[in-house]
């Protein structure tokens, strides 16, 4: 049984604990971080990749410009082990988009001590065929570590792979989407068994002229956080834990 304890209380924790916010302030919302605005405005010049979240975001121009450069000192060095697939690197863009952009990331927003930022995003339901996508688009490029939140040579000023750390596919240090959409920044999303269109996890990316689907999935996740709800928002994530959760939980 215990095997059968760990995803729960993993689901229940989340749903549980929420946001380090305020739990009447998930809707509409910026983290509190290096690049992010205070609060959401229209932004109709926002660049390419960014451009889904021109009538609400987070960002400003001059940031989604800056994370589509190749030589930006703004974000990360994609090409750390060599030059990454254009097709990759488009996932990794639209990675930093909902980060920087979305306005639609409250209840999974958390609290943190670190220096570039005070708030971050954890456990937040990615539809899986995000994930899988990425995967499969990335899974020949190079990289050297699992997770790239810490542990990087910034001696140069941009991330450079340590000396114990060599190049290998991304493969190799993910062999699976959910290795890579979970571990590469420290849990950040949870893959969700949910597909996109479904309401009940959020999209990396969307067709704006048919509306931000990431809207109504804040608004869902949102009221059973007010309410205190578990077990049903449990299951949502996690549809195949409904026959555990009605042994270890009432409702």
């Amino acid at each position: 049984m215990a095997w059968k304890q760990t995803p729960l209380l993993l689901l229940v924790y989340m749903v549980t604990t929420g946001s380090g916010r305020d739990r009447t302030d998930l809707l509409n919302v910026c983290m509190d971080a290096k690049h992010h605005k205070t609060k959401p405005a229209p932004e109709d010049k926002l660049h390419d990749q960014c451009s889904p979240w021109q009538k609400n975001a987070c960002c400003s121009v001059n940031t989604s410009q800056e994370l589509h450069k190749a030589d930006s000192r703004l974000y990360f060095n994609w090409d750390h082990c060599g030059k990454m697939e254009p097709a990759c690197k488009s996932h990794f863009i639209q990675d930093s988009c909902l980060y920087e952009c979305s306005p639609n990331l409250g209840p999974w927003i958390q609290q943190v001590d670190q220096s570039w930022r005070k708030e971050r995003f954890l456990d937040v339901p990615l539809c899986k065929e995000d994930c899988h996508q990425w995967w499969e688009a990335c899974r020949t490029s190079f990289t050297c570590k699992r997770n790239w939140h810490k542990g990087w040579d910034w001696s140069s000023g941009i991330n450079k792979c340590p000396n114990t750390a060599p190049c290998h596919t991304f493969e190799y240090y993910f062999p699976t989407p959910a290795s890579l959409c979970e571990g590469l920044w420290s849990h950040s999303y949870k893959v969700s068994n949910y597909s996109r269109g479904s309401g009940r996890c959020i999209q990396m990316w969307f067709d704006s002229t048919q509306g931000n689907p990431n809207e109504d999935v804040v608004k869902f996740y949102a009221s059973f956080m007010t309410s205190g709800t578990v077990p049903h928002a449990a299951v949502l994530l996690v549809p195949s834990l409904a026959p555990v959760l009605s042994l270890w939980l009432p409702g």
